[in-house]
């Protein structure tokens, strides 16, 4: 009776310990098909392991000080590298794109907010999706151990994303895909499930061209993959608190919320795509207003434009103050 017992116990062991191993090319696939089904336009898979070739680079651009105020990006320096420390046995990294890249576009004559930020905040939306994902994949394996991911923890996005075989990170620092450019965001599931790996992406297809360097108005981009926040549009409007440096007169070129200028030169952009994401579709008075409109703006009508949206993040005294400071320029 007990020898029955023992040998019933070893057979569900090793049907399920057989099953698993079988299966995790399933897996795999049903969690890149799923993630299709919300809207992701791409899905790759790396093993968890620590970024030790990312670690010396990231040490010299905190120590050369061009995160400028961001002072929370010197903490959690071991997290950003090791995503064990984020989920206690971490196998896997899904890395997924989202594309933000809108049907219609501000006038070129007005003042300008990144496209990114043209609908509802990225966070709460992809977010959402994310959680419904790892349901399914739940309702598929079980309870497992995960967290997700979108620009909101101390993770090496980019790094993650080209391990993942998505696409390289290009010489402005942004991950770039040849088929569909670099306007979309990153979102990470780390997981302890163990599932089949993709290999990094291979090559760098940026060759010779330059032209996010020779675009920048503020000459962020000091060498390749290298940004001088401090520098940076999208850093002076959004991430710095302070009055915008004199050096910067007439350097803004009309962005009031970040920027896309080395996006919108880039020439693998051709191939970006509208979304499909109505979240995402911007309020009519952003695309319509003009300078005067943006010039005449009050409080009040900043809370109703940007409701549940990105921009809030500067205020309305920050958000004035960049309209301010392109308008004397």
């Amino acid at each position: 009776m007990i020898f029955n017992f023992i040998l019933l116990k070893v057979e569900i062991y090793i049907f399920k310990h057989i099953n698993y191993e079988l299966n995790k090319d399933q897996l795999t696939y049903f969690i890149k098909e799923k993630s299709k089904e919300y809207f992701f336009i791409g899905c790759g898979i790396s093993r968890s392991k620590f970024l030790d070739e990312e670690a010396p680079k990231l040490e010299k651009w905190l120590k050369e000080g061009y995160h400028g105020s961001m002072k929370y990006l010197e903490n959690n320096f071991d997290k950003r590298l090791d995503p064990g420390l984020l989920v206690e046995g971490a196998k896997s990294v899904i890395s997924l794109l989202y594309n933000y890249y809108p049907q219609e576009k501000q006038d070129t004559e007005s003042y300008h907010i990144a496209k990114y930020a043209y609908g509802e905040d990225y966070h709460q939306v992809i977010r959402e999706k994310l959680q419904k994902l790892v349901q399914e994949i739940q309702d598929k394996v079980g309870q497992f151990s995960y967290r997700v991911f979108t620009d909101s923890a101390p993770i090496l996005e980019r790094a993650w994303a080209q391990k993942s075989g998505l696409g390289w990170i290009g010489k402005n620092s942004l991950l770039l895909s040849k088929q569909k450019g670099s306007f979309f965001f990153l979102a990470e599931i780390i997981c302890d499930l163990e599932l089949i790996y993709d290999e990094a992406f291979p090559t760098n297809h940026c060759g010779s061209c330059t032209r996010c360097i020779d675009a920048c108005p503020t000459h962020a981009i000091i060498a390749e993959r290298v940004i001088d926040s401090t520098r940076c549009i999208s850093y002076l409007t959004i991430e710095l608190k302070d009055q915008i440096g004199e050096e910067f007169d007439g350097k803004l070129k009309d962005w009031i919320f970040g920027c896309d200028i080395c996006q919108d030169v880039c020439p693998w952009n051709r191939f970006s795509t509208p979304h499909n994401e109505e979240k995402f579709i911007p309020k009519p008075e952003l695309l319509s207003y003009t300078k005067n409109d943006w010039n005449d703006i009050n409080q009040e009508t900043f809370k109703i434009i940007f409701k549940n949206s990105a921009v809030k993040r500067t205020k309305f005294s920050g958000f004035y103050r960049n309209i301010l400071f392109n308008k004397k320029s």
